[in-house]
């Protein structure tokens, strides 16, 4: 995305880990076992990060599924400089790459994304006027 910001919603799902989903596509970030990211419909495990503050005051984000065999070393998210996705494995933590800086633009009441639920229908709350996650679909009553 040349010159362009892509928002996306930070959805708590655990304790400091996060579901990243895109906020125009709703699909979330996930990280397969090779380190790859790719876009999920739906909810899953890869979708999973934690969520940490590094030295300086900076968030990273690793994979709560996969790691280093060996090492034990966790997988970042990380974009290079021409904002494309790196592997996951290859991603270090001490690196601006990895380095993200979150910013609240709207803050949202989600229900948190269950892996039990993915196959639900949507249904619309008429008493609420906040967006809530149903099957991993932002809903909004407010629709303009």
């Amino acid at each position: 995305m040349e010159g362009a910001e892509a928002l996306f919603n930070l959805i708590p799902v655990g304790l400091r880990v996060v579901a990243i989903q895109g906020v125009k596509a709703n699909f979330y970030i996930a990280m397969n076992g090779e380190g790859f990211l790719y876009s999920s419909e739906m909810f899953t495990p890869e979708c999973k990060f934690k969520e940490s503050v590094f030295e300086n005051y900076y968030v990273i984000y690793s994979s709560t599924v996969y790691r280093q065999q060996e090492s034990g070393r966790a997988w970042f998210l990380g974009l290079t400089k021409e904002g494309q996705a790196m592997k996951g494995n290859r991603v270090k933590k001490t690196k601006p790459s990895s380095h993200f800086v979150p910013r609240p633009i709207e803050v949202c009441m989600y229900r948190e994304p269950s892996l039990h639920d993915i196959e639900e229908k949507q249904r619309s709350r008429k008493s609420s006027g906040t967006p809530t996650m149903n099957g991993g679909k932002a809903l909004n009553q407010n629709s303009t």
